[in-house]
């Protein structure tokens, strides 16, 4: 996981995309990356999509959406 966080952030991009990136974690491993990813986010200044299922990553993002019923809706 952390690799792929590297490969994801070569060449100073502007906007990351993490698809379920704690999908395949444990509990302790995820609140390790997640705590890198916003680590790295605030010093890099880069954005974040994420796409997930877990509730307790998408508690932590300041800005949330979801799919319901086919359409996207702010739930923040």
């Amino acid at each position: 996981a952390r690799a792929g966080v590297a490969r994801a952030l070569v060449g100073g991009k502007k906007l990351i995309l993490a698809d379920e990136p704690t999908g395949n974690l444990d509990r302790d491993n995820s609140e390790k990356l997640a705590d890198l990813l916003w680590s790295l986010q605030q010093q890099l200044g880069f954005t974040m999509l994420i796409v997930t299922h877990d509730q307790d990553l998408a508690r932590r993002v300041p800005r949330r959406f979801r799919l319901k019923e086919g359409h996207l809706e702010s739930f923040s």
